[in-house]
């Protein structure tokens, strides 16, 4: 059986370029820490994949700190500052701040912006929110790379991502912060990241995301997304038209070019997932970070979907590189199965 990926918000697939330039990092054997030349030879290429990084993200005038993925970066961001949020952000930032700021129509409503944490874009919807000036903190995980942003721009005091949803490795990040702001190291020993995050810098993984970077933003300027969304509209449309109970959330919004949301009353997100997984098709109920759990979506509910209608809904979310045969194929495929569950 020739599978067909449908959930790159969950990951995507590594970049060529991010491939190649992990495979030269590897011939680095110095510790980017040492005084030697193996050690600074190490240590230019994490900062030129620094550099990288910020010309990726728009962050001249600002510091890139090198960790984990987003998780550990909203941790560092936000821990301790008594920030707000709202029930749309990802659970990594739910778990830091007050989920008080109320959510109208899709969009969260902001009184205090130095005091709050809003997402650029949703995993679970792809519904993209129009940030603040003065943000205290944004999670641009979901978004970087296939909507416009620019930290130089965007007014917002510090923003973190993680390599694999762009088409990097999985397993490191950055936080990206004003040159100079204070910072609350949360692993603490030999000071690497200017002070902010200790421990040996994974070069490997950060060459791959320095790369994978690069190549999502070219990829962005070219346009390339524009055709994705096309492809996310023929798939609703299929789908509205074999099954018109569905619900498409969020689709009278701003969203991202490659998500689609699809309740279908009646048919569990996870039955949804396991019946598509047996016909060919990853695609997933919501965060996969969040799948398996019993709870319904607190983004859906903060949407206004009650829980029966949350626990039915699924995301297909596409790679730049999918095509319209594919999306084509699930779609045949899935309202095949959703006709014979509203017929039964």
């Amino acid at each position: 059986m020739n599978r067909i990926y449908l959930d790159h918000n969950a990951t995507t697939l590594l970049r060529a370029e991010a491939r190649a330039a992990m495979i030269a990092a590897m011939e680095v054997v110095g510790n980017p820490s040492s005084v030697h030349g193996e050690g600074r030879a190490a240590k230019a290429l994490l900062e030129r994949s620094r550099a990288t990084v910020a010309e990726a993200v728009g962050a001249s005038g600002a510091d890139v700190v090198f960790v984990s993925g987003a998780t550990e970066a909203a941790a560092l961001a936000l821990a301790g500052r008594g920030l707000r949020g709202s029930d749309l952000e990802h659970e990594a930032v739910r778990a830091w701040v007050e989920c008080d700021l109320p959510v109208v129509e899709g969009r969260v409503t902001v009184d205090e912006p130095a005091r709050s944490v809003v997402q650029l874009a949703n995993s679970e919807t792809g519904i993209v929110q129009a940030l603040p000036e003065g943000l205290a903190a944004s999670d641009i995980t979901q978004g970087f790379g296939r909507v416009a942003f620019s930290y130089a721009w965007a007014g917002v005091e510090q923003v973190f991502l993680s390599a694999h949803k762009f088409g990097g490795p999985k397993g490191i990040g950055a936080l990206v912060v004003p040159r100079g702001f204070d910072v609350a190291a949360q692993l603490r020993g030999g000071g690497q990241e200017m002070g902010r995050r200790s421990g040996t810098e994974n070069i490997v993984a950060i060459a791959g995301m320095a790369a994978a970077a690069a190549a999502a933003q070219a990829d962005l300027a070219a346009g390339r997304w524009g055709r994705v969304a096309e492809l996310r509209n023929i798939l609703e449309k299929a789908v509205a038209a074999a099954v018109p109970q569905t619900i498409s959330v969020g689709n009278d919004l701003n969203r991202l070019p490659n998500t689609a949301c699809i309740i279908c009353p009646g048919w569990r997100g996870e039955t949804q997932v396991m019946a598509m997984d047996l016909a060919g098709f990853a695609v997933s109920a919501g965060s996969a970070c969040s799948s398996g759990k019993v709870r319904s979506s607190p983004v859906l509910r903060a949407l206004g979907f009650g829980d029966d209608l949350a626990a039915c809904a699924l995301r297909v979310s596409l790679g730049i590189d999918t095509t319209e045969d594919e999306v084509l194929a699930f779609a045949d495929a899935w309202c095949a199965r959703a006709k014979r569950l509203m017929a039964a």
